[in-house]
């Protein structure tokens, strides 16, 4: 817990200084520190993808961010400071019981980003794909090696640098910080509603009741959390300025939607929002639009070559733009075998079932799913059938009847691609807190609840649960729990304590773990590192291999067409 307390306290420093830089270029005139924090996380996500670009993340990258930091620093030392005596003035503002929420909270982060990891993606390409980064940056054909390194997201790029590699390399949690942004942020507006009365601040307010859930992704660095905390924050900046937006909430909105596409392009259409907004004040934003194009091409840039770098493809997984991969892409056989796969995976049947099946069927099946998933898969269309009334009656506004298309047209987006709940949480989370707001503004009754809902993340951080009666994956079914040992050093990024053998297969040396059920399981094998399983169910029914194309790592990898007697 004081390690990640020390480096959570330099991630703050540093993303401060660089939101404090990017606002001034931008000019948002912001005056919201978490905000600020966030423009700082996006400035490092995109000076890092850059780097990786042509090198690793590490030390070098290191010096480079603090000499950046200490320029900064210097040469805005009394601005800088204003926005930290602003922070304690607005946590001293805070009343009293949502002063102890806030501290409670905090507390309870720290100790489940302590705790051993839960998420299995973290077990099968987050350790794996962070590591890739620190040690070589973006490498070519690195999807050849293991499919799910084709997906590392603009949240891992920042992860890279904020792990510390070089120093310590226990550090993985930078989805608890955002966590506790996003904590600060909902107090924030919490303790304003309190005296506005503002029913847009009770919606952000109510964010805490959802930590159960939210806990379980912070002890590794889901892109999840980043999704869900800065939707909320983008759906509130665009209720509250939705008829008389500035410049400045524009700019703000864009950067959001860029960040959130960034991070998981699952979230593309997050992009009609900024878009509605330029239609509909285009007088306003029409000669001040050269900052949002001229981030808009960064990104997507971005986005583009570390897809093409890494995949050989502009968009992965995709059926599409064949005619513009590179040499060492993933052969089409197996990116359609992987894009088909994960649509499979969301209705939860084989490809055959799919085939075979008609949409209505495949719905029925989506809905009924046993367990977590057909919960959150029924309240998602309870939520598309009730929120209209919701609307209508409490507050009948065009902002949110945009939100809820947006909604709509994100269903229609995972039906059409994996209708996975997780990519559509960031909506139940903010039209289920609506729809609660809706019905109760009692001060004592809110407070009650958002104290009490802190309790069962409480006994699930510190007392052993079974969650057999949520998930049918057997390496899920016991929570992360927080150790005494954990006080000082965080546990290891990995929650499997497996061995490892290296395999020789062609020019290509590997590392897979021993005794390993889980079929797309790395761990925190030794680069590179893929499953010996996986090498050979791809050789078995797509008769190819990784291999490297040259000598030496840094150069990445392709796929070889074996011949009929290799």
């Amino acid at each position: 817990m004081i390690l990640i307390v020390i480096s959570w306290i330099y991630i703050l420093f540093t993303t401060i200084n660089l939101g404090f830089l990017t606002d001034k270029i931008v000019k948002l005139k912001n005056q919201n520190f978490v905000i600020t924090s966030i423009l700082g996380l996006f400035s490092v996500t995109l000076l890092a993808s850059i780097w990786a670009i042509f090198g690793r993340i590490n030390i070098e990258f290191h010096i480079f961010l603090l000499l950046l930091n200490i320029s900064i620093s210097l040469r805005f030392k009394d601005q800088i400071i204003t926005i930290y005596k602003l922070v304690l003035s607005q946590f001293k503002d805070f009343q009293i019981i949502l002063k102890i929420v806030f501290i409670a909270i905090t507390l309870l982060i720290i100790a489940q980003c302590s705790s051993i990891p839960f998420i299995l993606d973290n077990e099968s390409y987050y350790i794996q794909t962070i590591k890739w980064i620190n040690e070589y940056g973006f490498i070519k054909g690195l999807a050849n090696l293991h499919l799910f390194l084709g997906q590392t997201s603009g949240w891992h790029v920042t992860q890279s640098v904020f792990n510390f590699s070089f120093l310590y390399k226990n550090f993985n949690d930078l989805s608890g910080y955002c966590l506790l942004l996003g904590t600060f942020f909902s107090i924030q507006k919490l303790n304003d509603f309190y005296t506005t009365n503002n029913r847009n601040y009770l919606v952000v307010g109510l964010l805490p009741l959802f930590n159960i859930f939210l806990f379980q992704f912070i002890s590794a660095p889901s892109p999840d959390v980043p999704v869900y905390i800065f939707s909320i924050i983008l759906f509130f900046y665009f209720l509250e300025n939705f008829k008389k937006p500035t410049p400045e909430v524009f700019y703000l909105i864009v950067i959001l939607v860029l960040f959130l596409v960034y991070i998981k392009n699952t979230m593309l259409t997050f992009g009609i929002i900024p878009i509605i907004l330029l239609t509909l004040h285009f007088k306003i934003f029409s000669k001040k639009l050269l900052i949002p194009i001229l981030l808009t091409t960064l990104v997507i840039s971005l986005f583009i070559i570390k897809n093409m770098i890494i995949c050989g493809s502009p968009i992965f997984p995709s059926k599409s733009f064949n005619n513009l991969s590179m040499v060492y892409a993933i052969p089409d056989a197996i990116e359609n075998f992987y894009y088909d796969s994960i649509k499979h995976y969301g209705y939860a049947v084989t490809a055959q079932q799919y085939n075979s099946m008609s949409s209505f069927h495949l719905f029925l099946k989506w809905l009924t799913l046993p367990k977590l998933h057909g919960l959150f898969n029924s309240l998602i269309i309870f939520l598309i059938i009730l929120v209209p009334f919701f609307i209508y009656k409490f507050q009948n506004k065009k902002s949110l009847w945009i939100l809820y298309i947006v909604m709509v047209l994100q269903l229609v987006l995972l039906f059409m691609t994996s209708p996975q709940y997780r990519f559509f949480m960031n909506f139940i989370l903010f039209f289920s807190l609506f729809c609660f707001a809706c019905l109760i503004q009692n001060k004592k009754i809110i407070n009650s609840l958002l104290a009490l809902s802190q309790v069962p993340v409480i006994i699930v951080l510190f007392i052993s649960v079974n969650f057999n009666g949520f998930s049918n994956n057997t390496f899920m079914q016991k929570s992360s729990n927080f150790s005494i040992s954990n006080i000082v050093f965080p546990h290891t990024n990995t929650k499997n304590n497996t061995n490892f053998i290296t395999v020789k297969l062609g020019n290509l040396n590997y590392n897979s773990p021993i005794n390993n059920d889980f079929f797309w399981g790395n761990g925190d094998g030794a680069l590179p590192c893929v499953n010996k399983d996986q090498i050979e169910y791809f050789k078995k029914y797509f008769n190819t291999v990784p291999q490297m194309r040259t000598n030496d790592l840094k150069d990445g990898f392709y796929a070889k067409k074996l011949s009929g007697n290799e």
